[in-house]
């Protein structure tokens, strides 16, 4: 179902700027094939989206490579319905994004067997540690209203850059500003957030120090974004800890909040564009007098360009939001600063370049069939297998049964213009193949150590990086 954000927005437009796995050439030739269904019904470039309006879209998925440490299952309790368990950095909780098969959810019912299991307290993808899941939906509500109530005791460990105090308290209050990168950042207008930080050793071998780390509210990247405030990052963090985006100083007492207008249109990196330079072209906007009476078509503002095209037949293609810079902020509270947009617009580099500039060497190839059209609503399957024979079916409509359309369509995709490397593209999709992340960059030095609750009190070994005796082996610095 369409979220309230997403309401009264283009399509192409709300696809681009919403997910950016592959380039706007792409998600516009993936609209003209049909595989993105409205309501059961094939959407066109210029469509809105509204309220209520139930978004079907059928993908080849491509999941990202995670850890090797496995999940481990510390206690099964199924006379209290829950389970305590481990979970490695690098796992999402929830299937997200491209993520499916490496969720932890999905690793615990088809790897462990479990029917059905519902976290009560959730960690980020990078952050390690004790998870507990209910077996059942009542359970479920029990331990969680004990984490909304404050009543669970939350202990983490962590590493951060510098030599900590003894004991310090930050309640500085937490802001989400940009969902895509996860950026959080303290602001006034931000949730009330108190972290407890206690220093359990410093190792002057690496200059950082080993903390316990007790937060009393459960704010998204509450931890990391106190450490940074206070001027000792986790030392391995991909966002907080990244000198690129933060700068030498890594946002120590905050950063700018001084609203600003200032965006800036994303450029490839050089050694894609030799030869060429990009030329931001601004469309021209409808007036109030020229959208009255019009239909399929949003209120004019600096976000729907790509319906005004439609609709203004412009000789030149009007330019979406990801391609001016507009949709940073887009979805945020509050008006964005300078340094704010500056810090995104880097970390989102920055995945580029650990992709291999993926979304920029994405093409939409001249030979190529259309994709694959849609399943009827409702039809559509979390079982893989389900799934690959409802398409195949879908493929074979019109065709004598014993024809492959699949090796058609391969056979077609060898022949049409591709780069020579033929690894660098999936041959099913067209999608440019990523490159296997470092290990260090599969996780973070935060692990959730401890919890007490009404149920007892769980907890896992020490991590290795947590020890005195580590000395900085894997450590990815940014």
């Amino acid at each position: 179902m369409a979220k309230q954000r997403w309401w009264g927005r283009e399509i192409l437009e709300l696809v681009s700027t919403e997910f950016r796995d592959r380039s706007i050439e792409y998600y516009r030739f993936a609209i003209e094939s049909g595989i993105c269904c409205i309501n059961g019904k094939s959407a066109k470039l210029g469509t809105i989206v509204r309220n209520g309006d139930r978004i079907e879209n059928i993908v080849h998925r491509h999941e990202p490579p995670v850890t090797s440490i496995p999940v481990k299952v510390l206690q099964v309790d199924r006379e209290r319905d829950f389970i305590v368990i481990d979970k490695p950095g690098s796992i999402p909780v929830h299937a997200v994004g491209r993520y499916y098969k490496n969720s932890l959810i999905q690793i615990l019912q088809t790897d462990f067997g479990f029917e059905k299991v519902y976290p009560v307290n959730r960690l980020d993808r990078l952050t390690s540690g004790c998870m507990i899941m209910a077996l059942s939906p009542l359970r479920a509500r029990q331990i969680t209203d004990e984490f909304v109530a404050g009543r669970v005791k939350k202990e983490y460990i962590a590493r951060c850059q510098g030599e900590f105090p003894d004991e310090v308290v930050c309640e500085e209050p937490l802001l989400t500003v940009d969902r895509q990168m996860g950026l959080n950042i303290v602001h006034p207008e931000g949730k009330p957030a108190k972290t407890l930080f206690k220093r359990m050793f410093y190792d002057s071998r690496t200059d950082t120090s080993v903390l316990l780390c007790r937060p009393f509210t459960g704010r998204s990247h509450q931890i990391r974004v106190h450490l940074q405030f206070l001027g000792y990052p986790v030392a391995n963090d991909p966002i907080y800890s990244n000198t690129t985006a933060f700068g030498p100083k890594l946002g120590v007492g905050g950063i700018d909040t001084t609203p600003s207008v200032e965006r800036f249109p994303p450029l490839p990196p050089s050694a894609l564009t030799p030869n060429a330079t990009k030329e931001v072209i601004s469309p021209l906007l409808l007036t109030d007098n020229e959208y009255l009476g019009k239909t399929n078509i949003m209120p004019p503002n600096e976000f729907h360009q790509e319906a005004l095209k439609v609709l203004n037949n412009e000789s030149n293609r009007a330019l979406l939001p990801r391609e001016t810079g507009e949709d940073i902020g887009y979805a945020s509270p509050i008006p964005l600063s300078s340094e704010a947009v500056k810090i995104i617009m880097a970390l989102r580099n920055m995945k580029d370049g650990d992709e291999d500039w993926s979304r920029w060497r994405d093409n939409v190839f001249t030979g190529r069939k259309p994709l694959v059209p849609p399943l009827p609503v409702g039809s559509w399957s979390n079982k893989p297998s389900v799934n690959e024979a409802a398409i195949t079916a879908r493929m074979l409509e019109g065709k004598d049964k014993n024809e492959i359309m699949t090796t058609d369509f391969l056979s077609e995709a060898e022949q049409i213009d591709q780069p020579s490397d033929e690894g660098l593209y999936c041959k099913d999709c067209y999608l440019p193949l990523h490159p296997d992340p470092d290990p260090g960059k599969l996780y973070i030095f935060l692990h959730a150590l401890r919890y007490t609750t009404d149920l007892g009190s769980f907890e896992t070994e020490t991590p290795w990086w947590a020890r005195e005796s580590w000395d900085g082996t894997g450590w990815v610095k940014y």
